[in-house]
């Protein structure tokens, strides 16, 4: 999947006329809706297949009814309901399935540039079920896949004396992902699928009841700081995908100073508009990445063949990852 050779880097983005400062709209020629998927085509994938050395598969997705109820309290755990036409024979229903409740990648309709529109401009009208502009399905029908390289920020700060305090959501900065790829001995390349281990995800599972309806009432998460920093740090590493064991990728609440109050209004200064809509990362949230942690830590090898297949669901907004990582 060609993409313009030489890119230009963030600062450059942000310099912008063209498009919306900070995008990387019309970017992508061959492929223009999939956005920074495009940095994982074929050359990135056969490269990540050397990965494969041990034989194991690691499953990255939480259950649909894992967490229950949801962070986000406009999403609610699906009713599985069990059908049977006659004795012989049972069929599922999913009753008020939330595609982005559990594990699960944000779509690049999933937000919209306040003041310029949906990635590259795809007009309002268009995002709508069964428009497939910008729809999940892209990366359904040419799956996301490629070298995963997990960074182990819960590793580190455990190694040094000073874990995650995860009841207070901290805020994380870039300098923890490169003292992180520091220690392992490791390095992005173009077309990764990052994958950040925080220890949010499992924390949140396994803290009492009462501690996970205070972190639900105060939408406090773990994520990283609302910075320009943190944007140009996934674009010009060329990632295709970042993927946390958080809820939202960047922290929650969001921090006063916020690089984006100005830009993303409506949502208070997240980074997600900056993100999805101007350089068209796809985001993955809520992964269960403990177990691929815990062997990459035993084994000293980050990396893995890594594969997302959201649904095949035309004008999706979102969907659970079926992630898997093949080691």
């Amino acid at each position: 999947m060609p993409v313009p050779v030489p890119l230009p880097t963030y600062r450059q983005l942000t310099e912008r006329t063209d498009a919306p400062a900070g995008s990387s709209w019309y970017l992508f020629t061959d492929h223009p809706e999939r956005g920074m998927a495009n940095f994982a085509g074929p050359h990135e994938l056969l490269r990540a297949a050397g990965s494969v050395v041990h034989g194991h598969a690691f499953n990255l997705d939480y259950a649909l009814d894992a967490f229950d109820p949801p962070m986000s309290k406009s999403r609610g755990v699906p009713r599985h309901r069990i059908t049977a036409k006659h004795d012989q024979a049972r069929d599922d229903v999913l009753d008020d399935f939330h595609l982005q409740a559990a594990t699960q990648v944000d779509d690049l309709r999933h937000r919209r540039a306040s003041g310029h529109g949906f990635y590259n401009g795809v007009p309002d009208h268009e995002i709508v079920p069964g428009n497939p502009r910008l729809g999940v399905q892209m990366w359904a029908e040419v799956p996301l896949a490629g070298r995963g390289l997990l960074i182990d920020v819960d590793g580190l700060l455990r190694d040094r004396g000073t874990p995650l305090r995860h009841a207070d959501g901290p805020a994380l900065t870039i300098d923890l992902l490169d003292e992180a790829l520091d220690a392992q001995g490791c390095h992005v390349e173009p077309g990764d699928l990052v994958l950040v281990h925080t220890g949010w995800a499992d924390w949140y599972l396994t803290t009492t009841p009462e501690q996970r309806a205070e972190t639900r009432a105060r939408r406090c998460a773990t994520g990283f700081a609302q910075s320009r920093a943190f944007a140009a740090w996934c674009w010009d590493h060329r990632i295709a995908l970042m993927a946390t064991d958080t809820f939202a990728v960047e922290v929650l609440p969001v921090l006063a100073d916020s690089d984006f109050r100005d830009s993303a209004p409506e949502d208070d200064g997240m980074m997600h508009q900056e993100l999805i809509a101007k350089l068209g990362l796809p985001l993955g949230e809520l992964w269960n990445l403990s177990a691929l942690a815990q062997d990459c830590r035993a084994t000293g090898r980050w990396d893995s063949l890594l594969t997302v297949k959201p649904l095949n669901l035309t004008g999706g907004v979102g969907s659970p990852a079926n992630a898997t990582a093949l080691r």
